[in-house]
C-alpha cells in the first residue's frame, strides 16, 4: 500500500486529526525560499524526515532505511497541502494539514506540524499571512 492509500484509509481511523486552514496561510517569497531549500536538507532519503512532493510536505518520525521510495519502518506522523505559485507566482500556500493515528499518539498537533515547516522560514502558523478573502462578484443582472 503506498503513502496516499495508507493516509485515505486512515482518515477513517480514530485518532486522525484534519483540519482546514481558514484562512490559507501564505508564505511570501523570501521565506518560501527558505523553507523549500531547508526541507530539501532535511529529506528523508538523506537522513531528514520530510519528504516533499508538489501537492504535499510529509512529515516522518525517521528518516528511511533506503534512498528508495520505500519508507522501511519510518511512521508517517502527518501531512501539509500545499500549493506552489498561488497566490502570486513565488508564494507558497497552505491550506490543509493532517495528523495521522501515529503522529496524534506522538503528540503532534496542526500548529505544531505547521509550526516545523514554517519555522525553517521564520514564521510559525499564528504569524504567517493569510489569504485575503475578498467578498464574491455580485451577480449579474439584466437590467
Amino acid at each position: 500500500m503506498d503513502l496516499l492509500d495508507q493516509l485515505v484509509a486512515e482518515t477513517q481511523d480514530e485518532g486522525v486529526v484534519t483540519e482546514v486552514i481558514r484562512p490559507a496561510a501564505v508564505i511570501p517569497e523570501e521565506a518560501a525560499r527558505s523553507v523549500l531549500m531547508q526541507l530539501a536538507l532535511r529529506d528523508v532519503r538523506i537522513g531528514g524526515v520530510w519528504d516533499v512532493e508538489p501537492n504535499v510536505w510529509r512529515r516522518f518520525d525517521q528518516p528511511w532505511d533506503s534512498d528508495a521510495d520505500d519508507h522501511g519502518g519510518s511512521e508517517l506522523m502527518g501531512t501539509i497541502q500545499i500549493a506552489y505559485g498561488v497566490p502570486t507566482r513565488y508564494e507558497i500556500t497552505l491550506f490543509r494539514a493532517t495528523i495521522t493515528r501515529e503522529g496524534t499518539a506522538a503528540g503532534w498537533t496542526v500548529e505544531a506540524l505547521c509550526d516545523e515547516a514554517l519555522g525553517l522560514g521564520g514564521l510559525t502558523l499564528a504569524s504567517c499571512p493569510r489569504a485575503d478573502l475578498a467578498p464574491p462578484p455580485r451577480p449579474f443582472r439584466m437590467r
